[in-house]
């Protein structure tokens, strides 16, 4: 399925493409698309079951917003340098194992939103990423098999950083992954059993029209899998919590100088097969 939340920010309500692409209105069957939904497979079967009769509302989608395609994010965790293009693009090691850091869902935003260059940024910069959706609490993991099991889904995640914030202003990663906006997120959940492969994916991201980054997330350093499983030995992951998992080569920040960092009025479309496509306009905070 490819469930997806749609109406003005913090109205959003249910929606879903059905096997023809055409959007259904489900909340007369849902609350909302979130953490208790991922976490219930009779709901969730009954929700594809509803979408196969093709008696849902229809929606049109002229004018109407898409907006993050979970409610109720619990974190965010992230994973630095998991492709081997881009870490050597920067000009780093490859880690030993998984790089992990942390966005507050705040940051969450829709996937056409406007996306707020915060002020005193000089160095804003562009990564597409596969995020992991989480469908079933993940506690000590032992195996890959284990952690299929405990996604729900995928989704396009963009990954914004202000490098300056990063890496010049005492090196806490957090100060340039956190900014208000800095994580577009969408435009749909496409559940588990809609993507057999995630270690074949192809992801793309254009700068006013230039493609910047074009790779594959069979260039991942760590898997899928072995990301969940991972992180399950340090943190409990819950339903609804995403895992962002790197971005490929073709960041600004790995372009000689002047690197070309993004500017207000500067537009950034990204995609990944399969899940969608984001388009936003940066603008001043």
């Amino acid at each position: 399925m490819k469930l997806l939340r749609v109406g003005p920010r913090g109205a959003e309500r249910p929606a879903a493409l059905d096997g023809r692409g055409v959007l259904r209105d489900l909340s007369g069957l849902l609350p909302d698309v979130n953490s208790a939904l991922l976490a219930d497979p009779v709901a969730l079967g009954r929700t594809a079951e509803a979408l196969e009769t093709g008696e849902l509302p229809v929606l049109d989608p002229a004018g109407l917003r898409t907006g993050p395609p979970i409610a109720d994010i619990g974190k965010i965790v992230c994973i630095g340098l998991n492709y081997r293009d881009h870490a050597a693009e920067i000009g780093a090691p490859l880690p030993v194992e998984p790089l992990v850091f942390m966005k507050a869902p705040d940051t969450v935003v829709g996937p056409r939103d406007n996306v707020l260059i915060p002020r005193g940024s000089r160095k804003t910069d562009w990564e597409v990423e596969l995020a992991i959706v989480i469908g079933r609490t993940a506690r000590y993991l032992e195996t890959e098999e284990e952690a299929r099991a405990a996604v729900a889904g995928y989704t396009v995640s963009h990954d914004v950083s202000e490098r300056a914030f990063m890496l010049e202003r005492g090196g806490q990663w957090d100060k340039g992954k956190n900014c208000e906006t800095f994580n577009p997120l969408g435009p749909w959940l496409v559940t588990a059993d809609e993507v057999p492969d995630p270690q074949n994916l192809g992801l793309r991201l254009w700068v006013n029209g230039e493609l910047q980054q074009d790779g594959s997330t069979a260039d991942q350093v760590f898997g899928v899998y072995e990301v969940v499983r991972h992180l399950s030995q340090f943190m409990t992951l819950r339903p609804g919590d995403v895992v962002n998992t790197g971005t490929p080569a073709g960041v600004a920040n790995g372009r000689p100088e002047p690197k070309p960092f993004l500017r207000a009025g500067d537009v950034v479309e990204l995609e990944v097969d399969g899940l969608g496509r984001q388009r936003q306009e940066f603008t001043p905070a």
